[in-house]
This record gives C-alpha cells, structure tokens and sequence, in this order.
C-alpha cells in the first residue's frame, strides 16, 4: 500500500496485538484480567481506526481492487 496512513494503523495495530498476546501470557493475568483486558479495547480501537481508514482511503481502495483482479 501506498498510503502512510495506513501503514502507521497496520503497524500500531500489529503492536496492539502483540500487547495484547503478552497481557494474556503474563502471570499476572492470572490474578487479574483488567490489564488485558484494556489492552484488548486498544487492539479494537486500533483495528477500528484501521478499518474506518481504508474505508476512505484510495491507496486501499485501489489495493483491493488489484487484489480481486488476480487469479487465485
């Protein structure tokens, strides 16, 4: 994809996910949820925010469009 856009929110998003995976691993989620599950919310937001942009984005757009075009 062309868009920095939507590098920046593919990558804060793969962060969120990787913070969300070490929530879950670590032993203190075993005497609360609370952390992971804030960082959770954040993974949403983030796939949200993600979402919602390439729902306005040309470069997306555009990347879907070559995408279906190809043989699979």
């Amino acid at each position: 994809m062309d868009c920095l856009t939507c590098k920046n929110l593919e990558q804060s998003l793969e962060s969120r996910c990787r913070e969300y995976v070490e929530a879950r691993s670590s032993a203190y989620y075993e005497v609360t949820t609370e952390f992971a599950a804030h960082k959770n919310v954040d993974k949403e937001r983030a796939k949200s925010d993600l979402e919602e942009h390439q729902l306005v984005c040309a470069s997306a757009q555009n990347e879907t469009v070559r995408s279906s075009r190809q043989p699979g």
